[in-house]
């Protein structure tokens, strides 16, 4: 997407053996490119949330492990590459997409055998798995598309008032995002759109993120606090709902930022559409049921702090609460499919259910 009219990926080499991303920390106030050269540079850059979003996250791990075997004395081991994917899958635990690149990669490198270079194995799969996740993130788009220009029919051609949570968008994933994929299709299609943006405590995602995304690519937007959705909803000023997705299971549940579940059971009181925008791989295919999927816990200094700028211009983090607060800081929750419309894919739109998932996907549930 853009920065100030210049193109930007989330991620991309450098052309020297390292790897450039957007520290997002710094958003919207600075716009900051850090370079990983290493492991550790790749796991602090997830752990630490310079990177988020569930495609971005997959992407920057396949790099991580691409640094690792670059930095690999000789030929790499197979005692070593474990290391190296066990410490990146530990970085985050809610996100398939993470768990997923690194097998992608070791699973490739393992392939290569003797004779062949395991850096360039793994620098062409990371490439690849970047690549894919831009293009699934447009196809999304393509078919997400197909509701907001039904609406717009029907509303002849009143902006259509979509609310999305957190930032599932450019800066979630390598290009173009899940959740905003469909809202950027639109306005390429001439589609009036206004979009509702959750703030997104503790981080603020979508006040620091989303909506300055929009802002870059001209889309009209409005910030809410999170608990402002039901009352939009009541008043019939939200005609659609999409949020993205860090661990769907084959079955239809989706984990996201917490507070998604309210938002869902909220349309579903008021029936408005609620749609969940992912890439396949954010599919896990081993779990019946979301709730087997591991929730993070964040410290609680998230919540207790928040960092803004002055007046005068400074960077400054300052207590919200009072000294030794109690706190606990869930960072995704559980939607059940039966509260969600639809999943948005690269492969099209399709039921939050076990059979149209397995029949839309079968190529990846054979073995179920």
């Amino acid at each position: 997407m853009h920065i100030n009219g210049k193109r930007f990926r989330t991620i991309w080499p450098d052309g020297n053996d390292n790897i450039c991303i957007i520290d997002q920390r710094h958003l919207p106030h600075n716009f900051v490119i850090e370079t990983l050269t290493c492991l550790d540079d790749a796991i602090t850059a997830i752990q630490d949330m310079l990177v988020r979003g569930a495609g971005l996250i997959g992407a920057t791990a396949a790099f991580g492990m691409y640094l690792a075997i670059k930095d690999m004395p000789g030929h790499t081991s197979p005692s070593q590459l474990t290391q190296a994917a066990a410490r990146l899958t530990a970085s985050r635990p809610t996100a398939r997409n993470l768990g997923w690149a690194v097998e992608r990669v070791l699973e490739q490198v393992e392939k290569a055998g003797k004779g062949q270079d395991t850096k360039k194995v793994a620098f062409a799969t990371a490439c690849a798995i970047a690549d894919e996740d831009a293009a699934f993130c447009q196809q999304i788009g393509r078919h997400g598309l197909e509701l907001i220009a039904a609406i717009s029919k029907r509303k002849e051609g009143a902006p259509v008032n979509i609310l999305t949570h957190c930032n599932a968008g450019w800066l979630a994933f390598v290009d173009y995002g899940s959740a905003t994929a469909p809202i950027y299709a639109a306005r390429d299609a001439g589609i009036s759109i206004h979009v509702w943006v959750d703030e997104t405590r503790p981080w603020n995602q979508g006040a620091k993120l989303t909506a300055w995304e929009l802002q870059q690519e001209g889309i009209a937007n409005t910030l809410i606090a999170d608990n402002t959705g039901g009352h939009l909803m009541q008043k019939g000023l939200v005609d659609l709902v999409i949020v993205g997705s860090d661990r769907t299971t084959h079955t239809g549940d989706v984990a996201n930022k917490i507070g998604t579940y309210l938002k869902a059971l909220a349309a579903h009181d008021n029936n408005i559409p609620f749609f969940v925008a992912l890439p396949s791989s954010t599919f896990d295919w081993d779990l019946e049921d979301g709730g087997q999927i591991p929730i993070e816990q964040r410290s609680g200094e998230e919540l207790t702090s928040i960092s803004g700028i002055t007046r005068e211009g400074k960077l400054e983090t300052v207590r919200l609460v009072a000294p030794g607060t109690q706190t606990i800081n869930y960072s995704f929750d559980i939607t059940p499919a039966r509260l969600i419309s639809g999943l948005i894919t690269e492969r099209g739109i399709v039921d939050a259910s076990r059979e149209a998932i397995h029949a839309l996907f079968s190529d990846k549930v054979k073995n179920l």
